[in-house]
């Protein structure tokens, strides 16, 4: 029989300078079990640095040894905090945890950074989050009214105080009246001393994927972390579903009641890395596929196809491809901008996208040139991206959308403007043309992206996906949203409002 031990925990905290950043994505954890003693900091550092894509703020890495946790979390890139050769020495064990973030909830504060940890009855757990609960102010409300003392403003947070409140009598049953009381997208990775805990919300909405590594066990936000430490794809965690592992192996248990799957769509438009496989579809063809959809709803002459670096060149090999038109690198992105540069002049600041984005004369001067970018949002850099083509020399810039007019915010874990910031919900094709100083506009059609997933066109009454941002249709409720609007939802459609305990 095993005695509780208290888990001491040893924080190293480093604050960097903050970053004034513009787009913010969501958020990429990772885990390993069982790794031979003193490795799995390291894999997992591997894992985060393959998601470092995800988020670009912050990231931290918790361990395990010897019924001790040991925890790092800094503001900057994974590169920059764990790559030397010290990082095992530090945060020692077989089991860790990491993630990286950008702030789509609770401000970029070092308090902020996860994993975050706390000291049960039961001992340690340190926990890392994917995505964003849309009860949260709720939540936190009535836990301080109950006496809970956060010591930071994430939403994470709140999960670690339902999990110490729970009156179950195993970890892992309070885990789950934890996720009982939680809406909104999320995928979940936890450590105990004993256990590897992963999640998913009953939508599936944010993904999470379980691989081998050896005898190890890992869990990420996507496959190409598992590609970068050498793990073998076992499988999705399902949406829904909670994954135990332990000693005695891996045990799945589906503590809700069965809902259709509604995965985020932005996974595959801008999100997830394009060699990664979510949810059994291969991005990097999935976004191919939207370029030829989006080059047979939009046909125009033109001499050249470019892509807006990177995330635009599956979609525009596919549109070149569809089209005939040849295909070539108009605009080169420079790799080695690092993320804390400081512009020193507001001129400087605003020539910043030539620094990112430079265009390429000799592919551009004389030329007609299809632009694909893979959404517009609030079209600034769009703006910014036409006038440096037109500058190259281009003769005509028609501006292609790989993904449909994005009309609505999200709550689910991605850093989206309000509505009133959106370009396409506040101006008319014509009128976003001309803002835009492109000789042609297109917007990937919402019947055409659900074709290019494979399983077009959508079903209004049953979409396959999680697509608010494009209808408006959200998967759950926003209790959060309810409460601030006084009964409205993102729309401005009445609601019911019904917040429960």
């Amino acid at each position: 029989m095993r005695h509780h031990i208290a888990d001491p925990i040893i924080h190293r905290e480093h604050w960097r300078e903050p970053e004034d950043d513009q787009l913010r994505l969501e958020c990429g954890v990772c885990g390993v079990w069982g790794a031979p003693e003193n490795e799995a900091s390291s894999i997992v550092a591997l894992g985060l640095h393959a998601l470092q894509h995800r988020g670009q703020e912050a990231c931290g890495i918790a361990s395990v040894h010897d019924d001790r946790f040991y925890t790092e979390r800094h503001q900057g890139l994974v590169g920059e905090a764990f790559g030397n050769a010290e990082l095992t020495t530090r945060l020692p064990g077989g089991a860790a945890v990491g993630h990286t973030r950008y702030s789509t909830a609770g401000g970029s504060f070092l308090r902020n950074i996860q994993p975050m940890f706390a000291d049960l009855d039961q001992g340690g757990i340190a926990i890392a989050h994917n995505g964003n609960l849309t009860n949260f102010k709720h939540l936190h409300g009535q836990l301080v009214s109950e006496g809970a003392i956060f010591q930071s403003t994430s939403d994470s947070e709140a999960i670690l105080h339902l999990i110490a409140r729970s009156r179950k009598a195993k970890i892992i049953e309070r885990f789950i009246d934890a996720l009982g009381r939680i809406e909104g997208g999320y995928a979940l990775v936890a450590q105990t001393r004993f256990k590897m805990i992963g999640a998913r919300d009953p939508l599936g909405i944010r993904p999470l994927v379980l691989g081998k590594v050896g005898e190890a066990w890992v869990l990420a936000s996507e496959t190409c972390a598992l590609d970068t430490i050498g793990a073998t794809f076992i499988r999705d965690v399902e949406h829904g579903e909670v994954v135990v592992i332990d000693e005695e192996g891996l045990t799945s248990i589906k503590p809700f009641p069965a809902r259709a799957a509604r995965p985020c769509l932005f996974e595959y438009v801008y999100f997830a890395r394009p060699d990664s496989v979510v949810n059994g579809r291969s991005v990097y063809n999935v976004r191919k596929e939207m370029g030829r959809r989006l080059a047979r709803e939009f046909q125009v002459d033109a001499d050249v196809v470019v892509p807006v670096p990177d995330s635009g060149v599956p979609a525009a090999l596919g549109y070149a491809q569809e089209s005939g038109i040849p295909y070539e690198m108009g605009i080169i992105r420079s790799h080695y901008l690092g993320r804390t540069f400081i512009q020193p002049s507001q001129g400087a600041r605003q020539k910043g996208v030539r620094m990112k984005h430079s265009p390429n004369r000799a592919a551009l001067e004389g030329k007609r040139v299809v632009l694909i970018d893979d959404s517009i949002v609030r079209g600034t850099t769009s703006l910014k991206l036409v006038r440096a083509v037109r500058a190259a020399g281009a003769k005509e810039v028609h501006l292609r959308s790989a993904s449909p007019q994005i009309l609505f915010p999200d709550f689910y874990g991605i850093d989206m403007p309000e509505r009133t910031q959106l370009m396409a919900a506040t101006h008319s094709m014509d009128e976003m043309r001309a803002i835009l100083e492109v000789d042609s506009l297109g917007f990937l059609s919402i019947d055409g992206l659900y074709d290019a997933m494979g399983v077009g066109p959508r079903d209004p009454a049953q979409p396959q996906f999680t697509d608010h941002y494009f209808t408006g249709d959200y998967p759950t409720r926003l209790v959060d949203r309810e409460i601030e609007e006084g009964g409205r939802d993102a729309r401005g459609a009445q609601l019911s409002l019904l917040v429960t305990a």
